[in-house]
């Protein structure tokens, strides 16, 4: 025998939609969890800028050894196995970036779009006990809604009426502009994280004279191979300094230009300087460094050889290039040629470490039984490549975030009225700027009252304000 039941199958996909939205969504979307997000971005972000970032792995074993741990523990085994060198691109910073990216989504559909979609609403009100909930209220005898709709159009509202009751509102762009600052900050976002999936940064320290391509790449997100220059070149035309007088440096200069590597043919030509750096396809070179990269000498009536200098000193204050110059033809006597800057003076030291002379270039030198020509110091550039493809991004969510600021500031106001038994029946409240609604209703009253109205039947009745 059959036996029937009325209970309902369960339906097991209903069951992980309910549990989302009752347990998981309320907390993603809880203000306190956002607050918490951006405090832990925040000291991640202090700690990429504290901590030196995309360095080489021998520069963190100098500056921060095993013993004596800075801290007690931050080594730098710990720096490059939690992925401290490269805070930005790690997989922790960037969930951490999408995590709060969800919650301000989550919480823009759950709280800000349905608070939008209740002011767009207009509700009238018929009963008077409904007034004197409100925070600014009023009755005046024997009177309608068109002179109090003659007032209220004079300060901007919008006004909707059915029979003998009137609802009027303004300041609605300021329940918009919680919404534009969310999707600012979705944005800003967005752009962070697809800027350090796709974008690199690259140093190179290039001759005058040379062409060269993007080569030794310090840091660069998974999908950063499309952004690295392949199809095209940089020539490095000319590097120079200019200097105070003084003798201290003023600026740097390095005319550089685009060569495409099928045609030879010069795409683009710009002169950099500090500030002011070469784009050209969604790439950047700026001009971060300098070096004295080598030198072009005569022996005799020799060939012109040009010899590499090498850096000697450490620091802005004790750098120095020099190179060997042999004088004989089985090297076994020669003379060490030293620079500090490019404006041309060398020093001259021979085995002994014995200064011999000083030369500049253009000059000649007679030295162990030659005569050295100094024709030219090589200067070198160094550049700081960078692609972020992000950043248009980040600009477009940084706009929209100052414009969702700024249109938060509108206040928004709103006003009922009804008609009944022979009395108006006002009534408003605002989110913000309480004070200024309060002067601004009052007024309105005040000119109904002038107008020719009775005198109210009862004072009006505004909250008191503590500033």
């Amino acid at each position: 025998m059959a036996i029937e039941s009325n209970v309902a199958p369960l339906n097991f996909w209903q069951i992980p939609q309910q549990w989302w939205r009752k347990k998981i969504v309320p907390v993603i979307a809880n203000l306190k969890f956002a607050i918490a997000l951006v405090l832990i971005i925040a000291v991640l972000s202090i700690t990429g800028t504290v901590i030196e970032q995309g360095e080489t792995p021998g520069f963190y074993q100098t500056n921060y050894p095993e013993s004596p741990a800075l801290f007690g523990f931050l080594t730098w085994k710990v720096i490059q196995v939690i992925g401290l060198d490269h805070v930005y691109r790690t997989w922790w910073y960037l969930a951490l970036l999408v995590l709060f990216g969800i919650s301000l989504m989550t919480c823009t559909f759950t709280t800000q779009l349905p608070m939008l979609k209740s002011a767009r609403k207009w509700k009238f009100y018929d009963n008077p006990k409904f007034f004197q909930r409100l925070a600014l209220s009023a009755e005046i005898d024997d009177r309608n809604l068109d002179e109090l709709s003659t007032q209220l159009q004079t300060q901007k509202y919008k006004i909707f009426t059915e029979g003998d009751k009137l609802y009027a509102r303004k300041g609605l762009i300021g329940k918009i502009g919680p919404i534009v600052v969310h999707v600012g900050m979705i944005l800003t976002l967005l752009g962070g994280v697809w800027g350090a999936t796709t974008g690199f940064i690259a140093q190179e320290m290039v001759p005058s004279g040379e062409t060269f391509q993007v080569k030794n790449i310090l840091d660069a997100g998974p999908l950063a191979r499309n952004q690295i220059p392949k199809d095209w070149s940089v020539k490095v035309n000319r590097f120079w300094i200019e200097y105070t007088p003084a003798g201290t440096i003023d600026q740097f200069y390095s005319d550089l230009s685009v060569i495409d590597n099928d045609s030879q043919k010069e795409l683009d030509r710009q002169t950099i300087y500090v500030n002011k750096p070469l784009k050209y396809d969604g790439v950047y070179y700026y001009q971060t460094d300098w070096s004295i990269s080598g030198v072009k000498v005569r022996i005799n009536n020799s060939p012109i050889f040009r010899l590499p200098m090498a850096q000697i000193g450490q620091g802005a204050q004790n750098r120095i290039w020099g190179t060997w110059i042999p004088t004989k033809p089985d090297l076994s006597e020669g003379v060490s040629l030293l620079a500090k800057d490019l404006q041309g003076t060398l020093l001259v030291y021979d085995t002994k470490g014995q200064l011999v002379s000083s030369v500049r270039a253009g000059g000649e030198l007679e030295v162990n039984g030659v005569t050295l020509k100094v024709l030219e110091v090589i200067g070198g550039t160094g550049l700081q490549i960078k692609a972020d493809p992000g950043i248009p991004i980040v600009y477009l969510g940084f706009g929209l975030l100052m414009l969702g600021v700024v249109m938060s500031y509108f206040s928004h106001s709103q006003i009922w009225a009804v008609v009944k038994d022979g009395k108006l029946y006002l009534g408003g409240r605002t989110n913000r700027a309480q004070v200024v609604f309060e002067r601004e209703t009052i007024a309105i009253i005040e000119r109904l009252q002038h107008s020719g109205m009775d005198n109210l039947t009862d004072d009006v009745r505004v909250p008191t304000v503590v500033s």
